[in-house]
């Protein structure tokens, strides 16, 4: 069957019940072929996240303010995480406060979530206040280094920058959220996550895949050792584009899989839309 992408908007609107958005998608939509109910949803997709503001299914995420707006990134990390019995999470480069509002979604946890940036702050503070959860979530404007709560936490959680050295982002505000040489180099996060991190604790991450298999190597000579491992690619023919890990203090049998988003590049498969669905209006 085919339909209009105007179709689908109209039926993420009422997914979400919501009858109107704060922009004009006229501009998006323009004279849009038919095409299948998948590749729609991957327009909007789009679209969406690069708005001013992102619907979930529980909450909503304001982003004008930021410059690292909503991403696959963020939301594959928020989703794949095992929230457990943690009753104490931390998340560390918070931005829109993204990852904190998808782990107060399925837990009882309290999470303080800190970010080095003022206007991300406030952003992520405006959008925990509007959410269920906001008598369980604390944003603190605050490095990571300079982050003192006093207490450990049972789990902690980053979509961290990943740019090395020479790749930057194209202006101030992205290059501080996403250079590692601007903000927050590998050996400095897991200094801190090794401070503030429980004994029985765990530290979740997703990094591109290069990356990725340099920070693992880094933190288990440091003491954070891998127990679990996610390959993500974009397409069966695709390499593996982001890695998700966990690590704890001690050293165990590692736990070891593969997500693939598309089946190809009109449909997402079935493991992508179970691991999503509690967060995406369309799924």
């Amino acid at each position: 069957m085919q339909y209009k992408v105007h179709d689908i908007y109209l039926k993420y609107c009422k997914s979400i019940n919501k009858k109107h958005f704060d922009f004009d998608l006229r501009a998006f939509i323009g004279q849009s072929r038919a095409c299948t109910y998948a590749r729609a949803h991957v327009l909007l997709l789009c679209f969406f996240m690069s708005a001013s503001v992102f619907h979930f299914k529980q909450f909503t995420v304001n982003q004008d303010k930021c410059a690292m707006k909503v991403g696959t990134d963020g939301v594959l990390l928020g989703a794949w995480t095992r929230v457990g019995d943690a009753s104490r999470i931390l998340d560390i480069g918070t931005g829109t406060g993204l990852l904190a509002l998808m782990l107060a979604q399925r837990s009882t946890a309290y999470i303080d979530a800190i970010d080095i940036d003022g206007q991300s702050c406030e952003q992520a503070a405006e959008n925990s206040l509007s959410s269920p959860w906001a008598d369980r979530i604390r944003v603190v404007h605050s490095s990571l280094m300079d982050f003192e709560p006093g207490e450990r936490y049972d789990l902690i959680i980053s979509n961290p920058p990943y740019f090395i050295d020479n790749m930057a982002a194209s202006d101030e505000a992205r290059n501080l959220a996403r250079s590692a040489s601007a903000s927050l180099t590998p050996i400095e996060l897991i200094n801190g996550v090794l401070r503030l991190l429980s004994r029985e604790g765990r530290f979740c991450l997703i990094l591109p895949h290069r990356e990725g298999q340099l920070f693992r190597e880094q933190a288990e000579q440091s003491g954070l050792f891998c127990i679990a491992l996610t390959e993500v690619r974009t397409g069966s023919d695709k390499p593996v584009k982001r890695l998700m890990m966990e690590f704890t203090r001690s050293e165990g049998e590692l736990s070891a899989d593969e997500l693939l988003i598309q089946v190809d590049e009109r449909n997402y498969t079935e493991a992508y839309k179970a691991l999503t669905a509690a967060y995406y209006p369309s799924f």
